[in-house]
């Protein structure tokens, strides 16, 4: 909800969660008391409940919940077989777990530029980074929008490789009617609280329709066990908690009208900035159903921090994702690669405040506000 501060200027947050929790409290407070009265706070009943509704939702065989988006894509990874002297092909263009969790697992991040319509990877440019040591592709379905993924399919069958798909921000979006996640081998999912459907802590998920992948990400998740205290594998301590689980059964339901939302307000955005110089809006192209994680324009001719700094002094938050490119990072300076597309959008992107309740007057406001800043 738009707040005032004292001096009566107009607040705006990139992301406001206080008109969900208006509407859920006592649903989520009901909940919260089921697992306080049942007493399980491990792996317990509303853990098994998310993961069959969640797989129902997604049109998935196995789904199996953990701690985070994060470790979701490290179990991934190794479940898949992936380890020491691999590589992985996968964005720079993208929070910077996704290729974290490839070095953690001892393999090689192999960073492959953008399409600087969808901000998702070039499935166009993969053939040239593959080697005889490449094992996966990772590719991030960024802001909600689907990577292009029959290409990428293609080239991963023609090479043999395990397709990861990273969906922390486009749960509920959509590959020409099918649900990301569930396109490549395995689906990585974040539930931090300010993704499109977010816990009240950390939390992750794990979705495939292949059997052993899923029963060894299970047990990886426990120490590497299928039977407590005989451990098979060195696994991890990645479990979601009871509570968490809780609160996404609470959520999920309500995650299609969330996104409906989402998509109306980027199409009023798209309504209010259309005839603005100076910038250009996210495109939404034929074979995607966004679902807008993120409202993300573009600010051309060295204006993006300007704009920014307008913008905060008259109330309105705003985020720049990212402001460096993955490949850049000190982490991985000594790869020395040029990703010409990623490093230009890193200078010219810039975040608008969006949740699936934001009121056309807030948009209006922000529009307006845009338009004086770069006039």
């Amino acid at each position: 909800m738009t707040k005032r501060n004292e001096s009566t200027t107009m607040r705006i947050p990139v992301l406001d969660l206080s008109y969900e929790m208006k509407d859920l409290k006592p649903q989520i407070l009901n909940a919260i008391e089921d697992v306080l009265d049942q007493g399980a706070f491990i792996m317990g009943p509303k853990v098994k409940e998310f993961e069959r509704n969640v797989a129902e939702y997604l049109g998935v065989r196995y789904a199996v919940t953990l701690n985070s988006g994060t470790d979701a894509l490290v179990i991934a990874l190794l479940a898949a077989g992936i380890g020491e002297g691999d590589e992985v092909i996968t964005t720079p263009f993208t929070f910077f777990a996704s290729a974290e969790a490839i070095s953690r697992i001892g393999a090689t991040p192999v960073f492959v530029d953008i399409d600087p319509h969808t901000y998702n990877i070039n499935p166009q440019l993969l053939g040239s980074a593959i080697t005889s040591r490449t094992k996966a592709i990772i590719p991030v379905h960024l802001f909600g929008q689907s990577a292009d993924m029959d290409p990428l399919l293609a080239v991963a069958a023609q090479h043999n490789l395990i397709v990861v798909e990273d969906v922390a921000q486009a749960f509920g979006g959509e590959y020409k009617g099918r649900k990301v996640g569930t396109i490549g081998d395995i689906g990585c999912f974040s539930f931090f609280p300010s993704k499109n459907l977010g816990a009240y802590g950390d939390g992750g998920l794990l979705v495939t329709n292949d059997q052993e992948l899923a029963e060894k990400s299970a047990m990886l998740r426990t120490h590497g066990s299928k039977k407590k205290y005989y451990n098979e594998l060195i696994g991890f301590n990645s479990r979601l908690d009871e509570i968490q689980a809780a609160i996404l059964g609470v959520k999920l339901p309500h995650i299609d009208p969330w996104n409906e939302g989402r998509r109306e307000a980027a199409a009023r955005y798209r309504e209010l900035l259309g005839d603005v110089e100076g910038i250009i809006l996210p495109e939404e192209v034929s074979y995607s159903r966004h679902v807008y994680h993120q409202y993300t324009l573009r600010v051309l001719n060295g204006r993006r921090d300007e704009l920014q700094a307008k913008l905060e002094e008259n109330g309105i938050s705003s985020m720049v994702y990212y402001p460096v490119p993955v490949h850049k990072l000190p982490v991985y300076e000594s790869i020395n690669a040029s990703m010409s597309v990623a490093e230009t959008l890193s200078f010219e992107v810039l975040s608008l405040p969006i949740w699936p309740q934001i009121e056309a007057s807030t948009q209006q406001y922000i529009a307006g506000k845009i338009k004086e800043a770069l006039q």
